[in-house]
């Protein structure tokens, strides 16, 4: 069985969402966040990284980054259908995975995880003003290039839904109007409706 080392409201639970998609049997593990347990022995012999998610498969290999976990899950149970098989739409999925990995996620962990950047606070607090604008801006792209129907591809679910659903969970959170952005609020809402992310939900994970 696989095991997944999870925070709520992190990204680690678009892992969570995917593996539902799959239909995977796997044991969540959650992560103390608020007692640093992270940065603790245990779990740094699990994930160097200090991070979440991490995904303990059952001969005790340990995977690490969710695109990583999430491009896993879709290999083991390609029934579930979780990546295109045409070539363009495939890279369009990853397109969407990338930017929010490399540039929304960042844009988000400005408000709280300014030390990976500088030293001084007001450094911290000049980054944690900022994200409402770079989120606000992130969201846009999202809106206007991302978004291509209900879904990232459409009318077709892929592994790019959970990622997004859950950087899109941390808009509000981040001083962004989502009424604003109509295709976003679509997007959410039939998320929202998937018996995955009820799933999650009903496992104390979002």
């Amino acid at each position: 069985m696989l095991t997944l080392y999870f925070t709520p409201g992190t990204i680690s639970v678009a892992v969570a969402i995917a593996i539902e998609e799959a239909a995977l049997p796997y044991q969540p593990v959650r992560v103390d966040f608020a007692t640093a347990e992270q940065t603790k022995p245990e779990y740094l012999a699990i994930n160097p990284k200090g991070r979440v998610p991490a995904l303990r498969l059952e001969d005790d290999t340990i995977l690490t980054e969710t695109g990583a976990l999430l491009d896993y899950v879709a290999a083991i149970a390609p029934k579930a259908g979780l990546v295109p098989t045409d070539p363009t739409a495939a890279a369009q999925m990853r397109s969407a995975m990338y930017y929010l990995a490399s540039t929304m996620h960042v844009a988000h962990a400005h408000k709280m995880r300014g030390s990976r950047w500088a030293k001084q606070q007001s450094s911290f607090e000049d980054m944690t003003a900022q994200v409402p604008e770079t989120m606000a801006a992130c969201a846009d792209f999202v809106e206007s290039d991302i978004l291509r129907g209900p879904y990232v591809l459409g009318d077709d679910f892929s592994l790019a839904d959970p990622y997004l659903f859950v950087v899109c969970n941390w808009l509000e959170g981040d001083g962004v109007d989502t009424a604003a952005y109509p295709k976003i609020t679509t997007f959410m809402q039939q998320m929202t409706a998937r018996a995955s992310v009820a799933a999650v939900k009903d496992k104390g994970m979002l």
